[in-house]
This record gives structure tokens, sequence and C-alpha cells, in this order.
């Protein structure tokens, strides 16, 4: 039986077109866009695109990927250099060369998830990343998966909307058709780049070709592929030489001539696959024709971790088999020390699953047919003793060691952690500065995440700049005693927060791929010391089920499985939230905040994150001077201000447009009493003194940008007020004024704070274990332990991050005056997160530690 190769390659040969080299001989022309490149070029663009745009054929595909990438990342501003840290969007499952391309062109990777049914690009995670990063998107890089023909327009939206530059790899698609039957990238207003290597359905020997409607764009990457040269000997352009030489312009017009008939003979061979392997799951296809390099198929999920030996029994039957694309990008070393990488989890699970059966020139029909069963005879063969069951004595299947089949995780593990956002991820941070990581995590540590990876949470969501320094993100990693953590001062993401060195915080968008990243690192640490990191997963509640042990309900969000996990210790990171039902019962100057707003109320979460900006100005759409009340004294109130003050595009604020209402003095912070005194501020007293720092207000008193709002408001030191703004003190329940502010103004922020979100906990009997935290009280004391309605810790149950309500004290300093929160990643990787491990880590594994 003959054997049926992954990829048979099948260029033209040059021996049956001796009549054509001779030409270029006598010509003296071999490079330098020559006739034979001009002809190829002319010919592909009316044979295979319809005769619309133009065509530009170079040494390889990649060459191409760069200089187009060059230029579309500069499409917004219309310059071809880049800023340092622009950002190229693609997918995680395409060729390394997409990638390697846009980081040659001086672009960073930002890598994202793929969509479950095409395998292409997800469009919600592309706009997702477009708002989130905003004008740090240069550019698009979709790829056209396995030959598809993407939806095209999908990107002139995108590229119209966010202004960002587009380029598709389409390595796979010379020869594929669109739905309208024409060659897939034809009337395509940015650069569609297709493969011509051997390995390809258009296969040439080495190559590749630019298309585009845009028949000056293709002028300007002719000129960029000969060093930058524009009607001159001078280089007027960056440029690189990516010029096709004229032996291989022949090879591409052989192969023009047939390709028709390859695409075809390849369609129909992958058709006949589809009706054979009809019980596995394939690529949803777009077009109507597709130049298949080879047939891609996803094996069930629960013979995933078999593919070694499926693929193995296939090759055993003559049959090649390959694993495009395992790993994805997001997987392979380089990129995940140089990109910036999204949580993947569809990229993930398609990875680990997906197979290719040959698809050549050289097959027929039948052969297909033979491939498509050696690999469905590979997977009965696994699954004929997968199915069988040994019973033990009583007829229940025995579980032994250490193990309970969910995740890998323990029996009984040592310490559940609920929630990988960033309060979560900095106790892991703040176990890695003491060494202690790898003995908490073999002692049975599990974490629980509901999104796709640990470590970002929404704090890299809202469209803000930070309370806290670039220093302080920075010391998570810096100087680490785990290499891969202190890479990360290096990484991208990391350069892109130390950019901010120096300066009032740090836009929270390039925030959230650092802590990403850290996550990344810590659940690699975490996994390789015998910890579980369980993402995709919710926790439903937790139930006291004896001494010493709780019973955690955990549910997989993919199918909805539900599981219980005992623990000895639980600690709750699972973020704040601005409920509804606080707004309801809201009052202000005496009177229900509800009623006074009268549908103009948004809260400041709503206005914060990414997009917020955008839906205040449509509630002021047609306001010639519109009034605007923010209320509340904290910082998410100071900062949702300095948000409107500097929004692009401006709003139209006049004098005193924006109104603050606030209860309690706004206090600014300061390094030391002389630093205030020197800026003539006095209203402080002893007690507003942390004993152990020096610092004036140092846990009420504003920092960073909403320090500096704080500062001109009150005109310290000379500062001069923004007039835009005003201030409002609150005096009472009879306080008019306030409530006129409100009445009056087209739109109301209520800036109220966070509370915890919640999880039930349950007693043994499984009656709710009424929490301080329901009457609104902190949820945690002073050890960070949570506290019952009578103030009463619970045993083994911890809470830390935003709305906790933790005070520190003691040795972690702060002024006596005080009365509040604190909240910030700087005590939570540090000292609050040290307090809980201290806690919760036994005798034994400290000694170890």
């Amino acid at each position: 039986m003959k054997p049926l190769p992954l990829i048979a390659p099948n260029p033209p040969r040059l021996s049956e077109h001796l009549d054509a080299l001779r030409r270029v001989e006598a010509s003296g022309v071999f490079s330098n866009n020559g006739p034979e490149v001009r002809a190829f070029e002319q010919g592909v663009t009316d044979r295979l695109f319809g005769g619309h745009g133009a065509s530009l054929a170079v040494s390889n595909a990649t060459l191409g990927l760069m200089i187009a990438i060059r230029q579309a990342a500069s499409w917004r501003t219309g310059g071809l250099n880049p800023k340092p840290g622009t950002l190229a969007i693609m997918p995680a499952m395409t060729f390394a060369a997409t990638a390697q391309a846009a980081a040659w062109a001086g672009l960073t990777p930002l890598i994202c998830d793929v969509d479950p049914d095409d395998w292409g690009a997800c469009a919600r995670e592309e706009e997702r990343l477009l708002q989130y990063h905003g004008e740090r998107v240069g550019m698009i890089l979709p790829y056209a998966t396995f030959g598809n023909a993407i939806d095209l327009e999908r990107y002139v939206d995108f590229r119209d909307r966010y202004g960002a530059g587009v380029v598709v790899d389409a390595a796979s698609s010379l020869g594929t058709l669109d739905d309208a039957g024409e060659g897939f990238g034809a009337r395509a207003p940015f650069a569609v780049v297709h493969s011509m290597h051997a390995t390809k359905t258009f296969a040439v020997g080495e190559g590749g070709l630019i298309h585009s409607g845009d028949v000056a764009l293709i002028a300007t990457l002719r000129a960029m592929a000969n060093f930058g040269f524009d009607g001159s000997r001078s280089a007027m352009l960056p440029g690189i030489n990516a010029k096709l030489p004229e032996i291989l312009a022949i090879m591409a017009q052989a192969k023009l001539a047939e390709i028709d008939t390859v695409a075809g003979h390849r369609a129909a061979l992958e058709a006949t696959y589809r009706e054979a392997l009809a019980a596995f799951q394939l690529q949803a296809v777009s077009g109507t024709r597709r130049a298949t390099q080879f047939m891609a198929v996803l094996l069930p999920e629960r013979l995933a971790h078999h593919r070694d030996a499926i693929v193995a029994s296939v090759e055993a039957q003559g049959v090649g088999c390959g694993r495009y694309f395992s790993p994805h990008l997001g997987e392979q070393p380089w990129f995940q020390a140089t990109a910036l990488i999204e949580p993947t989890p569809v990229a993930d699970k398609l990875s680990g699953r997906m197979l290719s059966l040959p698809i050549t020139d050289a097959m027929s029909m039948a052969d297909a047919q033979r491939a498509a069963g050696a690999l469905t005879k590979a997977c009965a063969a696994i699954l004929v003793p997968r199915d069988r069951r040994t019973k033990t004595g009583g007829g229940a299947a025995r579980t032994t060691g250490r193990t309970t089949g969910q995740g890998g995780a323990r029996a009984i593990a040592s310490v559940i952690v609920i929630g990988g956002g960033p309060a979560g991820t900095a106790m892991l941070t703040s176990a890695t500065k003491r060494g202690a990581l790898p003995a908490l995590a073999a002692s049975g540590l599990m974490v629980v995440e509901r999104g796709g990876a640990i470590g970002g949470g929404r704090l890299g969501r809202y469209a803000i700049t930070s309370d806290s320094t670039a220093q302080t993100f920075l010391t998570a990693v810096r100087d680490n005693i785990h290499p891969e953590l202190a890479r990360l001062v290096d990484h991208p993401a990391g350069r892109a927060v130390a950019a901010h060195e120096g300066a009032l915080g740090v836009p929270l968008v390039e925030v959230g791929p650092l802590l990403r990243a850290t996550g990344d690192r810590l659940t690699d640490i975490v996994r390789e010391h015998g910890g579980v990191v369980l993402t995709g997963h919710e926790a439903l509640g937790a139930r006291r089920v004896g001494d010493g042990l709780w019973s955690v309900q955990l549910r997989r969000l993919s199918d909805g499985h539900v599981f219980e996990q005992l623990a000895r210790n639980v600690v709750v990171a699972t973020g704040g939230h601005q409920p509804l039902d606080r707004l309801a019962a809201q009052r202000v100057a005496g009177a229900s905040l509800v009623d006074l707003a009268s549908g103009r109320l948004l809260q400041s979460d709503d206005v914060l994150t990414v997009g917020g900006f955008e839906k205040v100005a449509d509630l002021l759409t047609g306001k010639r001077n519109p009034k605007i009340a923010v209320i509340g004294g904290s910082t998410s109130a100071l900062t949702t201000i300095a948000l409107l003050l500097k929004s692009r595009p401006a709003i139209p604020l006049g004098a005193a447009a924006v109104t603050l209402l606030h209860r309690r003095p706004l206090r600014p912070f300061y390094h030391s009493v002389e630093a205030a005194h020197a800026e003539g501020f006095t209203d402080f007293g002893p007690d507003d003194i942390c004993p152990v720092s020096g610092f004036v207000y140092r846990l009420a008193g504003f920092r960073l940008e909403a320090r500096d709002l704080v500062l001109r408001m009150l005109a310290v030191d000379g500062r001069t007020p923004d007039p835009r703004v005003a201030l409002h003190r609150i005096s009472g329940d009879d306080d008019a004024a306030a409530r006129a502010h409100i009445e009056q103004a087209d739109l109301v922020i209520a800036a109220l704070g966070y509370r915890p979100i919640g999880m039930p906990i349950a007693d043994r009997d499984g009656a709710q274990i009424p929490l301080a935290a329901h009457g609104g009280r902190p949820m945690v004391d002073r050890h960070c332990r949570i506290v019952d309605s009578e103030g009463v810790p619970i045993a083994g149950l911890y809470g830390l991050g935003l709305a906790a309500g933790f005070v520190p004290w003691g040795a972690l300093g702060g002024e006596s005056s005080f009365s509040g929160q604190a909240n910030g990643l700087w005590l939570w990787q540090n000292d609050v997160g040290s307090m809980i491990i201290d806690q919760v880590m036994t005798h034994e594994v400290k000694a170890v530690a």
C-alpha cells in the first residue's frame, strides 16, 4: 500500500520550461522586477483576482508580511515609523512567521483567542483589545486559517472605527475563492499576503504575493521591497530587499496556469474527507473554494491526551499526520518572552485536539477515504479499553492516591484561593518574595479563577491612570528569586509599565498585560510544585463540614459540571463591585438619590471602565453646557472627574460644569510633615501622621493624579483651581444646595465605593452564616479573617482585596485618625499577603520554606 505523506511538494518542473529559462538568460535580467515577474503579477491579478487592484511578487511571504506590517502599523498617522511598544493583534492559531514578521517590523505581538468554529481570530476579542489598548494598537493581523476566505468587511470596519491598520496573513489562500467567486482579497483595501512556498497549494519553491484592491498601496510596498527606492537610487521609505527572482517567476507563471485544476482537485479531496469524518469536529469554512493544504480535524475531547498514540497509529498505517498549530503562538517560548498574550482558552483546547491529514496533488478520493479510515480506526482502538469498567468488590470504582480526578487536585487542599485577580495573585507574589511559594504549592494550594488565566482580573479594563506608581507594579517581579518572574522587567509588558516611572501613575490598560504575564508565570510555578490552578471555574459557596475543614462547591464553566473540593483554609479574593441595590437605598442630603437623579444616574465603575467615557458622551449629546454632579469623596470620585476633564474628544465643560459633592474633607497625601509645611498645608494633627513612616494622611490621603487634582482644587501652595470643577461639602440632611446640584445636573455619577463580591458561607447544617459584610461592615478583621455578623472570626476563612475592609495596624503603619478601608496592590503583595500565608501554612511547611 503506497504511503500518503502529509505534505508532498509539487512545484512546476523547470526542466519543462527551458525556453523560458533561455529567455531570462538572453535578457540578462535575473531580478529587480524583471519582465517575468511583471508578467506573473499581471497574470495573477487578471486570472485570480478578476483584474481588481494590483499584485506584488516577493521573495517569500514572511518578507511580504514585514513590509506590509511596517506600512500598515502607521496607517493612522500616515508615517512609516511605528512608536516603540506599538501592538499588532493576531490570533493564537497561526504560524510563527506571523508574529516574527510583526516583531521584525518593530511591533509587539498581541496574541488573542480564536473562534471555536472557524478557528480564526475571535471577533469579540479583537474588538475588546482595540477598545482596551486604544491607540497603542497599530494594526490587526488576522490569519485566513487553513485557506479560509475570512470576513474582510469586519476588518474594514475595525480599521475605519479604530484607526488601526490591517494586513491579512493569507499564506495558505492563493487559489481560494471567496463567497462571490473571486480570488480571496481581490478588492481588499489593505494588503493580503499569500505564500508560494513549495509546501503550499500554489507551490513554487519559495516566494510570496501581496495583493490589494488599492493600487497605490501596492506601489508603496513595491518601493519598500526594493530598499525603499521610490523613483531613484535614494531611499525614500523604510526598505528591504524582498524582490522575487526571475527564475522563480517562471515557476510561478507555470503554477498559475494549473492552479484552478490543482485547487479544484484538493477541494474535492476535502469534500471526501468531510463526508468520511462526519463524526469528528471540523472547521467551519467560508468561500466557494479553498486552496486546501491539508485536512485539519479535531479529536474528541476525551481522546485529546491520547493524541501522540493516535498519531503513531495513523502513521503506522502509512498515512502522514501532523499537529498544526500545536503548540500555538501563545505556547511558544520566544513569544511568551516577547509578546503580550491574552487568555486563550479556546485556542488551548483546539491546539491540544488538532490533527492534520494529507491533501496532496497526487492523492485520489480513495486515498482520502483511506486516511480518514486510519484516523477512525486509531481512535476506536483507544476508545475500546477506555470503555471497559473495572469494579471492586462492592461494585464501586476504587479511588486511590492523592488526587480526586478534578484537575489533579488533592483530596484535601491546604488552601483554596477563590479569585485569581490582582489580589489573589498578589498573595502568591508575596509568597515568592519569601521563597515560600513552592512549599505553599506543594502543601496543597488551589487557585480558582473564572477567567482563562490568573493575574489580570478587571484592573486592566479601566480607562484610567492607577493610584499606584509604576515602581509598585514592578516590585512584584524586579529581582524576584524566581527568574521567570524577574525576566518580566524586560518583557514588553514590563517595559510599557517602566516607561511611566516618575509619572502620576500608569494607565491601567498598560498594567493589565503585566499582571496577566505575572499570573502566567505564577501559574507555572504553582503547577510545577504540585499545586493546582483551575481557570474557567467558579466557586458557588463554601460549607463547614468538620473541625478545621471546608467543602467548596466549584463549577466548571465550559459544561456546568459541579463538584466539591475539601480544604482546610479558604481565601476569598473575589474583588468588589458597586451593587445596584445600594443605589436604591442611598440617601444624599436627606433625600433619596434615585429620586433626586431621576433617570440620570450612573455609577463611577460604569464611567471608569473602557468604553465608559463614550457612554457619558452619548448621554450628554446635544447639551451645550452640560452639568455633571459627582457624589463621593473616594479615589474613584476624583479619578472620575480627572477622566472627564482630560477626555478626548473633549466634553464642552464650562465654568463649574462638574460639581463634587462630598461629606468628609479632601486630604492630600504627603511624604512628611516638612513636605506638607513647605507647601503651606497645615490642615492635619498628630493623629493624622503615620507613626511608622512619618507620612501625612498615609491611608486617608489622595495620591498621584487624584492628589494633584485635590491640591489644585484646594489652591495649595498657590495652585490654580480648575474653573470647570466646583466643590460642595454636604453639611447634613437639610442641605438644600446639595439636593439642587443633583436635581439640576444633566448627569449624576455615584462614586460611593465598593462592596465585596460575596460568596455563600454555610455551617454544618447548611444554614447560611450571617457575615459582617452583609450589613455593610468590613468583611475581615485586623488579621484578614472573615468575621460573622457578631464580629467573630470564622476559623479557616480569610479575605483580601478590593472592599475586604482591611485596615493596616501596628508595624504596618497608618494614621490613628483613619476610618475606612485600605486597598493597595503593594499591601497585598507584601504585608497583607504574608499575614494570610503565615496563618494558612502549617508549621511543617513553614519550616521547609
